[in-house]
């Protein structure tokens, strides 16, 4: 499940897909704008970044562009969901700094025990510019206490709730109960 941005994969494939990934990549640019007056290699990546954002842009919120209601609609769920999903990264990162300053550790220390050899790459999972594996999840919640929930994200996005539903309502068991609350957004 796709809950976060992974900047390297979106260069890769040199295009912004949706709306949801434009507002990540809106958010990301603003991290990686801090993050390059720290090392300037991040400068190019943000650089790089700013230029598919603004092709999105261009192809999708032009003047030229057939802007609907429905379109506006998608655009504020995702705005909605990207905000959230910042919102989550922020606290995660709080908790994890918190841990570290309490046992005397550094984020250097931190990705010695995740098994990472760069700081600068600690800070990208840090800041949400790299999303975290799994393994490394575990470990930092094994190793700092840390609940799961509060490391994993555990919302999700709008087609998979759609989908869910969908499919509770082809299997019509009664047993099977969903409340607007299962399917909200943390």
């Amino acid at each position: 499940m796709k809950t976060q941005l992974d900047i390297s994969k979106l260069l890769d494939t040199e295009k912004i897909q949706n709306e949801l990934d434009f507002e990540r990549a809106l958010i990301a640019e603003r991290k990686l704008r801090i993050l390059s007056k720290e090392d300037p290699k991040y400068k190019f990546i943000r650089k790089k970044l700013r230029d598919l954002i603004e092709d999105y842009e261009n192809k999708n919120w032009s003047k030229s562009s057939r802007i609907t209601s429905k379109k506006i609609q998608e655009s504020d769920l995702a705005e909605f969901i990207a905000e959230k999903e910042r919102q989550f990264i922020q606290r995660r990162k709080e908790l994890i700094r918190k841990k570290l300053k309490n046992l005397n550790l550094t984020q250097e220390n931190l990705a010695t025990i995740l098994g990472h050899n760069s700081k600068s790459y600690m800070s990208e999972l840090m800041n949400g510019i790299s999303p975290f594996t799994l393994k490394d999840l575990i470990v930092i919640n094994r190793v700092f206490k840390i609940e799961l929930t509060d490391l994993v994200p555990t919302f999700l996005n709008q087609t998979e709730r759609e989908n869910i539903i969908k499919s509770f309502q082809k299997l019509d068991n009664p047993k099977l109960k969903l409340k607007k609350e299962d399917f909200e957004i943390a």
